[in-house]
């Protein structure tokens, strides 16, 4: 078992029923979580698995306005340019930047408990004490392959290993919360036909557990 803390002055997990303005959810989602983790340490023998994300600080939002490019580069053009090369791909930014306001999260701190499970193009030299050795030692050192960011580049992560003992999270989350539906993760087992998946969360006494949730597509 792996608790990593992580935490920054805003974040945003963007709910992706929201088409154009992005509004966070209250909490990090377990994908986010993971893509943290993976940032720090990553390995194509293992898979992080989230067990459960404690929140240390009060939910706390804040509303901003940010430069967004209102479309992307199209596909068609790519295969056009790539068939042809009559086609320009470039966006040009003046034309095509709006102004959008984002519900995002602030002043965020979260341990993350993850484990990891070996994947089928572990090694015969791989095993879990190797993993966790690397894992405690890059999290000391402070080192990454990318800086982690909370839901958006611009959302840095500050991260360290838990000094270890109980876990104190914030009184303001006494009790039990229902954050409804949430996206867990997506399902790429098959790549013609990528699903998201999502699970009903509940915060308990600040603490989101992962281990016994039922997903649903």
């Amino acid at each position: 078992m792996i608790q990593v803390e992580v935490r920054g002055d805003y974040a945003l997990f963007s709910r992706p029923e929201m088409k154009v303005e992005r509004v966070s959810y209250d909490v990090m989602t377990p994908s986010a979580a993971r893509g943290i983790l993976e940032a720090i340490y990553w390995h194509p023998g293992m898979r992080w698995v989230i067990d459960r994300i404690y929140v240390l600080a009060p939910i706390c939002f804040t509303s901003v306005r940010r430069n967004e490019i209102k479309s992307p580069i199209s596909a068609g053009n790519v295969r056009t340019a790539m068939t042809s090369g009559k086609k320009d791909l470039y966006l040009s930014a003046p034309d095509e930047i709006v102004q959008r306001a984002s519900l995002l999260l602030r002043d965020v701190h979260y341990v993350i408990e993850a484990h990891f499970d070996l994947s089928p193009k572990a090694n015969p030299g791989d095993n879990p004490g190797k993993f966790q050795d690397i894992m405690k030692r890059r999290l000391e050192k402070g080192a990454c392959y990318h800086q982690p960011y909370f839901g958006c580049r611009e959302f840095p992560v500050q991260f360290n290993r838990w000094a270890g003992g109980p876990i104190p999270t914030h009184p303001s989350l006494a009790g039990e919360k229902d954050l409804g539906f949430m996206l867990f993760d997506m399902d790429y087992s098959n790549p013609q036909d990528i699903q998201p998946q999502f699970f009903r969360a509940v915060l308990k006494n600040g603490v989101l557990d992962l281990t016994q949730r039922e997903v649903h597509r």
